[in-house]
């Protein structure tokens, strides 16, 4: 039996046993899980080990490497600026960055980016794993790459480039990287411990992801969007052991946190703007979360899909209330805001898990703390 460690509200008991039932099954290695339910973080939860080998314990400040869940930081920051009148979002990128005008892409839209439509789901030009330390280098070849499909007409999941495209808008406006602006705005504020260019001096902290099944592109066409995505470079989830992937700003993927810490800052967008005492932005500022951009069947996922502003939006893919938006991380980690509930939910582990789209530990979380929700 796994211990559970950390802290739950007696309404959430069921959670705890869902989270502790993950364990028993042999699901897990290491992972935490937080609720924050009007203003108060009423599931805070951790157990398991840091590293594969059972040596060391998962501990209250325990960080690991969420993947696409950092993108929904990116979102709140493109959110926050929107709200302060800094980003107009139905704007071209061009307006901000005037190089990304390059190669018919005068008219994609800062929306278009957050909604994975800007037709930029990949890199043109051959890249390695390592280029993603080169803010510069990469963000200059989508500046100039032509888009791969008309943009707006489709989402197409941009797995890395999406944070690239936002964290550089965010550089033009605001003249700090993403990592900066999160650190100085959002996370410091709040005392979350979410990092997106993690310091030597978190190393020690850092639960090293346990690598899932290689992704299997199966029969998918060399010339199609989704092999083109996700080839250039060929990705194995080792690459988050290296210190230049810790070190480095990747906003769409390698942002390092806990599930406290996740829960903490998407807070803001479940709780109107505010929390701690602190408004970050406005009720109608988090509502544009909920915004539909488009939806159809993902040229890159190959399933149906629904885009607000950055947010995942309740469809086929996650049953949730129209009042809910998310995005997770490759391997399981999972955030859910439920603007309606002023809730946010909250799953990070370093076992992962097959597949780009969750799995049944996050769900069983979720439904755990949605039936609590519900009495």
């Amino acid at each position: 039996m796994t211990e559970i460690q950390g802290s739950c509200a007696p309404r959430f008991e069921a959670v705890r046993a869902a989270f502790a039932a993950n364990f028993d099954r042999g699901l897990e290695v290491g992972a935490s899980v937080a609720v924050v339910l009007d203003g108060e973080l009423v599931v805070d939860l951790w157990g398991g080990t840091a590293d594969a080998a059972g040596t060391r314990p998962w501990e209250r400040d325990t960080i690991t490497n969420v993947w696409s869940t950092t993108k929904t930081m990116t979102f709140l920051a493109c959110l926050v600026l929107a709200d302060r009148g800094e980003i107009d979002l139905h704007a071209p990128v061009a307006r901000y960055w005037p190089e990304f005008a390059a190669n018919g892409k005068a008219d994609v839209t800062v929306a278009h980016c957050l909604s994975h439509a800007a037709g930029l789901s990949g890199w043109q030009e051959p890249i390695t794993a390592a280029d993603f330390e080169d803010w510069d280098k990469v963000t200059a070849l989508l500046a100039a790459q032509a888009p791969w499909w008309t943009p707006g007409t489709a989402s197409g999941y941009h797995a890395i480039t999406q944070g690239y495209l936002l964290g550089e808008v965010v550089r033009r406006v605001t003249g700090r990287s993403f990592g900066t602006f999160l650190a100085e705005e959002l996370a410091g504020p709040l005392g979350a411990d979410f990092h997106c260019g993690t310091g030597p001096e978190h190393d020690d902290r850092v639960a090293l992801v346990i690598p899932n099944a290689p992704m299997d592109l199966g029969v998918a066409p060399t010339e199609s969007v989704a092999y083109r995505t996700f080839v250039n470079p060929p990705m194995t989830a080792t690459y988050a052991h290296t210190v230049g992937w810790r070190r480095a700003e990747v906003p769409a993927a390698n942002g390092h946190g806990n599930a406290r810490s996740v829960a903490l800052l998407q807070a803001i967008v479940s709780h109107g703007g505010e929390l701690q005492g602190r408004r970050f932005l406005s009720a109608a500022g988090c509502r544009r979360a909920l915004e539909c951009q488009i939806e159809g069947t993902d040229l890159v996922l190959g399933m149906p899909a629904r885009f607000g502003m950055g947010y995942g939006l309740a469809g086929e893919t996650l049953p949730l209330p129209p009042s809910a938006c998310f995005w997770g991380g490759w391997g399981g980690s999972l955030a859910i805001n439920d603007l309606d509930a002023r809730m946010t939910f909250s799953y990070v582990m370093n076992k992962m898990g097959d597949g780009t789209v969750g799995d049944e530990r996050g769900a069983s979380l979720l439904l755990a703390t949605y039936g609590a929700l519900a009495g």
